[in-house]
């Protein structure tokens, strides 16, 4: 890469953060990286400052990565964006790049991939995992129009995909580690979004859609 690039961590996690800066300023093409603790305030960064990649995790409180992804879009704000996710599945990957993103990677990737995934997206290209399909490419290209699945948030869509597996209440409620009536209250709204009468139906639209086999 010819020239340094300044970019920017968000992320709620402190040591996650932490770790991925050090990381990134190992490379010698970062001249300057800086850490945000949500989607908030990295907006609020972005209106003074100018970064060339943001590496924006995708399961935030408050307001998640992609609802975070889009304002930031919407404000048009000249950056990348690679998103940073725990789930190594292509739906999500879809979502996000379907919103704008320049890349998905997972958090347990490595320093080689990372950095394979910021030269390509400085380059002007999109990334994926290599262990992803290249279906998932295609899929944004042909698709301008947003599935109903697609205007979920980052956790209703979670509830969304773990209910669609079979899993009860209770068992998202642990795994999620939220109280069951926000769990309930999350199914409530993918039920209305959806136009949905129940899990079975959730099931059959995931189904329907291609998002589990």
């Amino acid at each position: 890469m010819s020239s340094k690039i300044k970019v920017m961590i968000i992320d709620d996690h402190t040591l996650f953060r932490k770790g991925l800066r050090e990381i990134l300023l190992d490379f010698p093409f970062i001249e300057e990286c800086k850490e945000a603790r949500s989607g908030k305030e990295a907006l609020e960064i972005l209106s003074q400052e100018k970064f060339d990649i943001l590496f924006l995790d995708i399961a935030m409180p408050d307001m998640d990565g992609i609802e975070t992804l889009k304002l930031i879009k919407n404000r048009d704000y000249q950056t990348k964006i690679l998103m940073l996710s725990m789930y190594p599945e292509e739906q999500y990957a879809i979502r996000a790049l379907k919103c704008g993103a320049s890349g998905y990677i997972t958090k347990s990737a490595d320093p080689e991939e990372l950095m394979r995934a910021i030269e390509k997206i400085i380059a002007g290209g999109k990334y994926v995992p290599e262990a992803f399909s290249e279906k998932v490419l295609h899929y944004i290209d042909k698709s301008e129009t947003l599935s109903p699945h697609e205007t979920l948030s980052e956790r209703e869509f979670q509830v969304f995909m773990m209910i669609a597996r079979g899993k009860s209440l209770v068992e998202i409620s642990r795994e999620l580690s939220i109280s069951i009536k926000t769990v309930s209250t999350y199914r409530a709204r993918i039920l209305e979004k959806l136009n949905l009468q129940n899990n079975a139906e959730i099931i059959n639209y995931a189904i329907r859609h291609g998002l589990i086999i």
